[in-house]
């Protein structure tokens, strides 16, 4: 059996074994030392149990892990996770969805509509896909079933505007791309605003139009006692101007070249505890709810990242990735036919897989051929930063939809959750399509901040 076959042969071995319900992290380094001990194999008999250890793949191991921890880039991550579960913690989320409600209460799907906002600006604030579905999960969901609507189309709303997290910075998907594809992570956050923006406003648009095609989806709310204008944009300022300013900055000083993505979240995490601080809504509970939480997701990133990594460099090694890149390269396509194919290949691999083994197994196969094909960078990465939306949107491993039914649990069942979320799915494609035919969408603001890309 030759080297490349055995790469192959580890590929779909991990996908059964994913399928099967493993963990990913520890499935993937279990599957990268195990493959690793083979492909690093030196030859000659093993005489003592120390020599079982006379393999190069433990180095690797120790230097990938070494790696993840000094990575510049990646310190950004457990600082924007602290300040995404400081302000969740803070009840800021809470307010800003019920002000929101009311100052769209006369248009249709008002609650569906105040959901979508709140997760587009919650997601700035946090880029944590789970948080943000869990939160809203718990706050929007029962407000929105409690008016009559259909369960699979509140599910689809809150489902669908969770995964912006990914997509709208601070994303930790783009830190993520950023530190394998060797990009500016301040150019991608330029090129994702745009197109974060217009995916929420077509999200909002399609709520809009739906409702109104059929009412009975979404009832309009009766209140008798509605409370006076002044007061509900009162609540709305409260609620939404501190939080949309502590994001202004944060990103400010990023787009800005002020500040690093690591120190823009430090900034924000101090920001989100003044917050709670003056919100009156931070107590010691809470502050270690938030550490541990972050602590925790920073473990399973950076677990995940080594094993990524690992199994990702053994599959290079036994030429996984040179099979796959000389059979793409040997098509004698088009730019826009290797586009077509690599944005398809992501979206069936967003049905059994995550964005992160996506990002650090499979993108890495494709980058290599942009200069080949001509094609930027920054705008292949917002591509698949669209396309990714589709990983959280897409069974069997639509993770959103697990995120809301671990919330709701005997309230909704799961295949009403895949149905109300398969319309958002049209809207992703739809979306890919307009900034193929004008890339501009990305890649305008960071030219326009930082100059022409030049390879």
């Amino acid at each position: 059996m030759t080297n490349p076959e055995v790469a192959l042969m580890m590929l779909g071995l991990f996908i059964v074994l994913v399928l099967l319900g493993f963990p990913i992290a520890f499935t993937l380094l279990a599957m990268g030392v195990g493959f690793g001990y083979y492909a690093y194999h030196q030859g000659g008999a093993i005489e003592s149990f120390s020599d079982i250890f006379n393999n190069n793949i433990f180095y690797l191991v120790n230097q990938n892990t070494y790696s993840v921890m000094e990575n510049p880039t990646l310190v950004a991550i457990p600082l924007f996770l602290f300040m995404g579960y400081v302000v969740e913690r803070a009840n800021i989320v809470d307010k800003l969805f019920y002000s929101l409600y009311m100052a769209a209460r006369n248009l249709p799907g008002s609650l569906a509509i105040a959901a979508l906002l709140t997760c587009a600006v919650f997601s700035t604030a946090s880029g944590i896909v789970g948080a943000v579905v869990t939160l809203m999960g718990l706050l929007a969901y029962p407000a929105m079933a409690n008016a009559n609507y259909n369960k699979s189309f509140a599910a689809g709303v809150i489902c669908a505007g969770g995964t912006l997290g990914i997509l709208i910075p601070p994303s930790i998907m783009l830190i993520v791309y950023a530190a394998i594809a060797d990009l500016s992570p301040l150019r991608l956050y330029a090129a994702a605003l745009f197109p974060g923006m217009l995916l929420a406003g077509f999200y909002i648009v399609y709520v809009i139009f739906r409702v109104w095609w059929t009412p009975s989806l979404a009832p309009k709310p009766t209140m008798e006692n509605p409370p006076p204008p002044r007061e509900i944009y009162w609540d709305l300022l409260v609620s939404f101007v501190p939080l949309t300013v502590l994001i202004a900055l944060v990103l400010g000083s990023i787009l800005g070249g002020l500040a690093t993505p690591a120190e823009a979240a430090a900034m924000g995490a101090l920001g989100g505890m003044v917050l709670a601080v003056l919100y009156r809504s931070m107590t010691w509970t809470k502050l270690k709810e938030s550490v541990f939480l972050t602590a925790k997701a920073t473990a399973m990133v950076c677990w995940l990242f080594v094993g990524s990594w690992t199994f990702a460099s053994v599959f290079s090694y036994l030429g996984g990735h040179d099979i796959i890149a000389d059979w793409v390269g040997g098509l004698d396509m088009e730019p826009w036919q290797f586009l077509v194919l690599a944005q398809l290949i992501i979206f069936l691999l967003g049905w059994p897989l995550e964005w992160s083994e996506i990002l650090i197994i499979f993108v890495p196969i494709f980058l290599p051929l942009l200069e080949v094909f001509g094609v930027n960078p920054y705008f292949f990465a917002m591509l698949v930063a669209l396309n990714l939306q589709t990983s959280f949107l897409t069974p069997p491993m639509a993770m959103s939809a697990y995120y809301l039914k671990g919330v709701l649990k005997k309230q909704i069942e799961l295949m009403e959750i895949f149905r109300g979320i398969m319309p958002y799915l049209g809207i992703v494609i739809f979306t890919m399509v307009l900034m193929y035919q004008f890339p501009g969408i990305a890649l305008w603001l960071p030219d326009y901040l930082f100059g022409p890309y030049i390879p």
